[in-house]
């Protein structure tokens, strides 16, 4: 992709700023068995049933330090599990020593197995280095051409700092024999820059429309999406193709409010890729991925993010005719999502205290 000023810039600052907050950093991590299926499993399995998505399978792969991952993937799940059919198991990083979820374990998601007979995944990883033996797991899901939806810091899913020798370490988002690693070769960019400023500016999805005027709010993801804002800032996306798609750019906001005003100048003068696609060739076939830097536990209170990322999983296995605008994508039971930040992550959750209740 040919270079600008402006892009040239970006990648200045990115460098100048360095790694994205708490870069990789050293960790230490038994499975917990979840009540939620019916027979043991690593993760947290919800079957599914009636719906559109019956007899396909999503994994939902939560890990991050940050943006509480391991509270919105399980929500989002149960949506999809019980308003739409599919049959969705969520994996964590787990502490190796008590079972309970850890989202600073780095390097212990047990489970992805799961991945094998999954039809779509959802990734929320930052960071992640994990043994051959389950990294193997994901590379070929992804490499055998199946969809994938990556959410926010997936951009730099893996960072391998402790076995830089492994077949997979060019993974890694600062990977200099594989520029950008997973992020970059995959999604279509790795780690940049925060572009608004974390904490300070959130953020509204506004839909693009391309050089030829064609309204982007028809695009199947967007189906019934009437409004995205979050806290979370914008991120810097500089790397995309031309042949990649932006379906909604990220609007910087005065402040952490819906009603906070755009802020002017530079900013939005382009406004940053927030939601895009990029169809890859596998097989004789096209690998459908979409990204989105926006999506922390928080943001996901946001009705037409939850209904974005619902339709993407629709979308991603060509089901986009079954899109219903008016389905519900209301949280089964309670969503109440923790702020984002460091450090922040609930203690002594076990993978079963995400099941649904028992039936009476």
């Amino acid at each position: 992709m040919a270079s600008s000023p402006r892009i040239a810039a970006l990648v200045a600052l990115a460098a100048a700023a360095g790694a994205p907050c708490g870069a990789p950093q050293g960790a230490s991590p038994p499975l917990a068995s979840p009540a939620a299926a019916s027979a043991p499993s690593p993760g947290l399995v919800f079957e599914g049933g009636v719906g559109p998505g019956k007899g396909k399978h999503v994994v939902l792969l939560a890990g991050d330090e940050e943006y509480r991952s391991e509270e919105s993937l399980p929500m989002l799940a149960k949506v999809l599990a019980v308003r739409h059919g599919f049959r969705c198991t969520v994996l964590f990083s787990l502490d190796r020593a008590t079972g309970e979820i850890n989202p600073d374990e780095q390097t212990n998601i047990p489970g992805l197995a799961a991945l094998d007979s999954a039809d779509f995944a959802v990734c929320a990883w930052r960071f992640r280095e994990l043994p051959d033996a389950d990294m193997k797991h994901f590379v070929e899901f992804v490499e055998a051409g199946k969809p994938l939806l990556a959410l926010r810091t997936a951009t730099h899913a893996f960072a391998y700092s402790r076995n830089k020798e492994s077949p997979y370490a060019q993974w890694s988002f600062d990977s200099g024999k594989w520029p950008g690693g997973f992020g970059q070769q995959f999604l279509g960019d790795t780690w940049v820059s925060h572009h608004g400023h974390h904490g300070v500016q959130s953020t509204r999805g506004v839909p693009e429309q391309n050089h030829q005027q064609q309204d982007h709010h028809e695009h199947p993801i967007l189906r019934g999406v009437t409004d995205v804002w979050g806290p979370t800032d914008v991120y810097g996306i500089v790397r995309l193709l031309p042949t990649d798609t932006v379906v909604l750019r990220g609007q910087v906001l005065e402040g952490m409010t819906p009603d906070s005003k755009p802020v002017a100048g530079a900013l939005n003068e382009p406004m940053m890729p927030l939601l895009w696609t990029r169809e890859r060739a596998v097989g004789g076939k096209m690998q459908r991925l979409i990204t989105s830097t926006i999506g922390a536990a928080i943001d996901l209170k946001s009705e037409g993010l939850r209904r974005a990322f619902v339709n993407t999983v629709y979308w991603g296995l060509g089901m986009e005719a079954a899109i219903d605008p008016k389905s519900s994508v209301e949280p089964v039971g309670a969503y109440e999502p923790s702020m984002f930040g460091f450090g922040t992550w609930k203690r002594g959750v076990k993978v079963a205290d995400h099941a649904l209740p028992a039936k009476q």
